[in-house]
């Protein structure tokens, strides 16, 4: 049986999500309108969310978009050297899944299932598979 997490356990992982995510876009220079399509959330919302402090709680999905942009943050670290590691989701990509669109804009328009997609992509170029 499933145990849901207590309030605060929950506060406090989305609060370390939060600043983790805020340091990602931070990286990746990407615009306060497309960390709050990022994060599936208005602008007004993503800029009382980056504060310490934040009461405002995460949903499910938004805790997923969360924690897939931290996984492809990670294989792209793991993958590239800088400064292409940085600004790869920011530069217009040939690859099948973006069609010479920039992966950021393809997470904002098809949602969570494109955040999985480009995460397992990521995932098999760095194991070779």
């Amino acid at each position: 049986m499933e145990v849901a997490p207590k309030k605060h356990d929950a506060e406090q992982l989305a609060a370390v999500a939060l600043k983790a995510f805020g340091n990602v876009m931070g990286e990746w220079g990407v615009s306060l309108n497309e960390a709050a399509g990022l994060a599936d959330m208005s602008d007004s919302t993503w800029k009382r969310a980056r504060k310490p402090g934040y009461a405002g709680g995460l949903t499910k999905d938004q805790m997923l978009r969360l924690s897939a942009v931290i996984g492809i943050y990670k294989a792209l670290k793991l993958y590239f050297s800088e400064p292409i590691a940085s600004r790869w989701m920011t530069l217009p990509n040939s690859g099948p899944l973006f069609e010479g669109a920039r992966p950021v804009d393809t997470l904002i328009e098809e949602g969570l299932p494109q955040f999985l997609r480009v995460r397992n992509y990521l995932d098999a170029l760095r194991g070779g598979a």
